[in-house]
């Protein structure tokens, strides 16, 4: 049995590897897709479980950065309807002006970068899907017609409804920074005090911990060494902050640093945490976060 769950930890290993270099564009796909930064992580993992257990089967094998986007496209969709967001938008095959090599191109890219996450949740599915693939992530037509699943003449006309709707939503966009919640900024203040028995008993008894990339656990006793491990570092200080409208704790490498490294998400159910969404391993993700810091 131990020599099994070994192969089965190097052949996660190497499909980790193998993907290693499209994984933080597939995130920031996804998190326009979904219109958040910690969800769109979510749907990456989502999108590498189903990729690596689909592999074996598949025969000759695909393209591997294609195949990967209309996972996560799958999976950013399903999501959504999930948590009833507006899913309804058919393509339309409608004759626009030639957007190929448009020397607009490069003023919709720098609109689409700049452009908060959740912004892109206004969009419906295909315009959004357009307008992250094409002027975020750099994708061609015919690219965006095969992850699609669709016609050049449809991306086309999906792509320029999307960019206009994306210009007039960042037209009115203005950032707030907004007062941490009681219970936020007791455990910010608990945790870099390093007072670890209190930090417990903010837990609820079948609190979930999910330290992406690394480990998922549940409960009190089995989340308790994540405390002790944040115990042997010290390249850590956290601030109360917001995300994509979410409260979270920014997670600085010294509390003097320009920007913040990693983030936490605590979901808080009666005054208790219920559960830790932890960024640490996966450092891409707050790449492009507009993190907004609480007022002190």
């Amino acid at each position: 049995m131990s020599d099994v769950v070994a192969d089965l930890r190097v052949a996660r290993e190497q499909f980790l590897a193998l993907v290693a270099d499209v994984r933080p564009e597939l995130h920031r796909y996804c998190a326009r897709m979904t219109g958040s930064i910690a969800d769109g992580e979510d749907v990456v993992q989502d999108t590498l479980a189903r990729a690596y257990y689909a592999l074996p089967e598949l025969d000759p094998l695909p393209p591997l950065r294609p195949w990967l986007f209309r996972i996560a496209h799958n999976r950013a969709l399903d999501h959504n309807r999930r948590y009833d967001r507006r899913m309804r938008d058919p393509l339309d095959d409608g004759a626009l002006l030639d957007t190929a090599n448009d020397p607009a191109d490069s003023l919709a890219h720098g609109e689409a970068v700049r452009a908060a996450v959740s912004l892109f949740l206004e969009l419906p599915p295909t315009q959004r899907s357009c307008v992250i693939l094409k002027d975020v992530l750099g994708h061609s037509l015919d690219e965006l017609a095969a992850i699609l699943v669709t016609t050049v003449p449809a991306v086309k006309a999906a792509l320029h409804r999307g960019r206009m709707r994306l210009a007039e939503l960042r037209s009115t966009e203005v950032p707030i920074a907004r007062a941490a919640s009681p219970e936020v900024t007791r455990y910010a203040a608990l945790f870099n005090a390093r007072d670890w028995d209190a930090v417990r008993a903010l837990l609820a008894d079948d609190v979930r911990l999910d330290l992406a990339g690394r480990v998922q656990r549940a409960g009190r006793g089995e989340v308790g060494s994540y405390f002790t491990n944040y115990d042997k570092i010290h390249d850590w200080h956290l601030v109360p902050a917001w995300l994509d409208g979410r409260e979270v704790l920014a997670v600085f490498r010294d509390p003097q640093a320009a920007s913040p490294y990693y983030f936490v998400q605590l979901d808080i159910v009666d005054g208790k945490i219920a559960g830790i969404h932890d960024f640490r391993y996966v450092p891409y993700i707050v790449a492009e976060a507009a993190i907004v810091l609480a007022p002190p």
